[in-house]
C-alpha cells in the first residue's frame, strides 16, 4: 500500500470545480495585484480568526520579516524565539541584523517554554516569537505576561496553525501584538503558491503594515517607510476564499486521524500513556498530546503536522519508506546548531530542542487520509519494532544500557 506524507491532489478534487472558476474569474478580470479579491479574503481572515485587520502578504517569511519591520526592530536589538522551528522564525531577524535569541521548548507540545523565556531577557530584547507549532498554540497567557512585564512586544508565528484556538477561547494571531500565517501548499490552509497574512488589533500597527508591504507607499509615490514588495496575488486570495469556509471540517478530520493512530498504537501495545515524554518497554513511540483537550474548545489543535517520537528514528524512517510510507522530519536541525548561527555562540544547553531533533518523525495526517491506510502504517511500525525487539531485546530501563 502507497500512503503519501501529503496528497493535495484529493483536496483540490474534491472542490475544483469552484477553485477552477475562482482563478477563471480572476484572469478575465485581469486585475492581479490587491484589488478586491485581496479585499474580500482578508474581511473573511478577520471574521474567522477575529481581529480587527488582516492584510495577505507574499509569505509567511514576509509576514514575520514584516512583523519586526513594523514594531521597528533595529541591529542589535534582541528577539527570542524558541530554538526549535522552521527556518524562518529566527532567519527573519537575522535580516534585519537584530539578534536571535534561542529559548528551550517544553518537552510536550514542542512550543516554546515560557521558563526559558524569562532566562533569555535582557536590556536588548525587544520582542518574543512564540510558534505555534504543529498546530497546537503555545502557552500564551504566561507569554504575555511576560511581555507585559518586560515591556515586550510579542509576534505570533501562526505558520501551521490557522484556526487554532488558545484554552481561553480566542483564536491565535489575535491574542499577540501581531500574528503571522503561511499559506503555503501544504499548509491546512494553503493557496496554489506562496502567501500569507499578518493580523493585528492594533489601528496604528495595521496601517503601517499596510504601508510597508508595498514599500512603505502612502498615498502613491510617497514614502514614509522602507517597506518591501509584501504583496500577496489576487489569484491566491481568490483560492483562500473557496477554501476558507471548509478548514474546521479540515481540521476536525485531522484530529479524528489524529484519535485513530492514538487508539492503534495502543491497541498495537506500542502506547501506554499518549503525553508520556520517556521511552520505557511500554512507550516505544511517544505520541502527540493535545495539551487544551477537555477545555471545550473545538479547534484546540489542528495537527497541520502528526509528530511522534521514537527510538532508532532514522532506522524506522528507511523502514516505513520501503514499504510505501511517507514521513518526514520536522526538524532535524535546532537553530543552535545551524551552522549559520554559530557567530552567535549561544551555547548548546538546549536538551529537549536536541532531543526533539534526534527523535521525531512526521506521519501523513491530512484530512482525506483513510481508516484503512492510517491501519496500514500503525502496522508497519509496529512490525519494525517486534523485528527489533526479536533481534536487539530491550535492557533494563532502570539503567543507562536502554536499545538506542
Amino acid at each position: 500500500m502507497n500512503v503519501p506524507l501529503l496528497d493535495l491532489k484529493l483536496q483540490y478534487k474534491s472542490l475544483k470545480t469552484e477553485l477552477d472558476a475562482a482563478v477563471q474569474s480572476v484572469v478575465e478580470s485581469q486585475y492581479f495585484i490587491l484589488g478586491p479579491e485581496v479585499e474580500k479574503m482578508e474581511q473573511a481572515m478577520n471574521a474567522y480568526i477575529g481581529c480587527s485587520y488582516s492584510y495577505g502578504v507574499s509569505s509567511g517569511t514576509d509576514a514575520l520579516l514584516l512583523a519586526l519591520m513594523a514594531l521597528d526592530i533595529k541591529p542589535g536589538d534582541e528577539v527570542i524565539v524558541p530554538d526549535y522551528s522552521f527556518f524562518a522564525t529566527a532567519g527573519v531577524v537575522s535580516r534585519l541584523n537584530a539578534i536571535p535569541v534561542f529559548a528551550d521548548i517544553d518537552p510536550v507540545t514542542f512550543n516554546i517554554d515560557p521558563e526559558c523565556i524569562v532566562k533569555k531577557i535582557t536590556p536588548k530584547t525587544k520582542a518574543i516569537i512564540p510558534v505555534h507549532l504543529y498546530g497546537q498554540s503555545a502557552e500564551m497567557e504566561s507569554i504575555m505576561a511576560v511581555a507585559k512585564k518586560h515591556g515586550l512586544y510579542v509576534i505570533e508565528d501562526g505558520a501551521q496553525a490557522i484556526g487554532v484556538h488558545y484554552k481561553d477561547g480566542r483564536k491565535v494571531g489575535a491574542i499577540g501584538d501581531i500574528g503571522c500565517f503561511s499559506f503555503f501548499p501544504s499548509k491546512n490552509l494553503g493557496c496554489f503558491g506562496d502567501g500569507g497574512l499578518v493580523t493585528t488589533n492594533d489601528s496604528v500597527l495595521a496601517q503601517k503594515m499596510k504601508d510597508l508591504r508595498v514599500h512603505g507607499m502612502n498615498p502613491k509615490y510617497y514614502h514614509k517607510y522602507i517597506g518591501g514588495n509584501f504583496r500577496i496575488d489576487a489569484l491566491q486570495a481568490a483560492v483562500l476564499s473557496i477554501k476558507l469556509p471548509h478548514l474546521d471540517a479540515w481540521s476536525a478530520k485531522r484530529r479524528e486521524n489524529a484519535w485513530i493512530y492514538t487508539q492503534l498504537f495502543q491497541q498495537h501495545g506500542l502506547t501506554e500513556n499518549p503525553g508520556i515524554i520517556a521511552f520505557n518497554e511500554n512507550n516505544r513511540v511517544l505520541l502527540p498530546v493535545s495539551v487544551h483537550q477537555g477545555s471545550g474548545i473545538q479547534n484546540h489543535h489542528i495537527f497541520n503536522q502528526y509528530i511522534i517520537r521514537v527510538e532508532k528514528r532514522n532506522a524506522l524512517r528507511k523502514y516505513i519508506t520501503d514499504k510505501g510510507i511517507g514521513n518526514d522530519i520536522y526538524y532535524p536541525v535546532p537553530f543552535h546548531a545551524q551552522e549559520c548561527f554559530q557567530y552567535l555562540n549561544q551555547g548548546t544547553d538546549f536538551p529537549v530542542s536536541s532531543c526533539a531533533a534526534n527523535d521525531s518523525l512526521a506521519l501523513p495526517i491530512f484530512p482525506e487520509l483513510t481508516n484503512e491506510q492510517i491501519s496500514y502504517v500503525v502496522e508497519t511500525i509496529a512490525d519494525f519494532f517486534a523485528h527489533e525487539e526479536k533481534n536487539h531485546p530491550m535492557e533494563c530501563q532502570h539503567c543507562n544500557c536502554m536499545n538506542k
